[in-house]
């Protein structure tokens, strides 16, 4: 369902340095890269994509919560990924996903499609839906007008 790539942080007295994506160890080359910068609190949830955009998820400081749903077998996969846990989770874009920030947090995701405003390949399911709402850590998320609607 979803790949996990665990990150080395390679540590001195200067601080430390992290491989973020190697694009030989991923199933599709990266298109485009974003960065999300959200408060403790907010959800940013479900969102898929039918024309197989994939996306490669990782917590650049504090921590979140991803989840992925399954949309055909209901099954579920859930980390909490960050400052205490580096890791890099690769996400084939026909499952529902998305994350909570657990903390304020900077999180950037890789895709493999350039985003197109003029045809977006971007649905979305609740982020209450009932096969992922226990998931979440809040009940009371803090969400974009989008996010919001049923």
């Amino acid at each position: 369902m979803v790949t996990r790539i665990p990150l080395r942080r390679h540590e001195d007295d200067r601080g430390w340095f992290m491989e973020l994506m190697r694009a030989s160890e991923l199933p599709k080359p990266v298109r485009q890269a974003n960065l999300a910068r959200s408060r403790k609190g907010v959800i940013r949830a479900l969102h898929f994509h039918e024309r197989g955009q994939d996306d490669l998820f990782l917590c650049l400081q504090g921590m979140v919560r991803v989840v992925v749903l399954n949309r055909e077998t209901g099954e579920t996969f859930t980390e909490d990924i960050g400052d205490d846990n580096p890791v890099a989770i690769y996400v084939p874009g026909i499952h529902a996903h998305g994350y909570e920030a657990l903390t304020d947090c900077l999180f950037c995701y890789f895709v493999t499609e350039e985003y197109d405003s003029s045809d977006p390949d971007e649905q979305g399911l609740s982020w209450a839906d009932a096969r992922v709402k226990h998931l979440w850590s809040t009940q009371e998320p803090i969400l974009s007008a989008r996010d919001a609607a049923p």
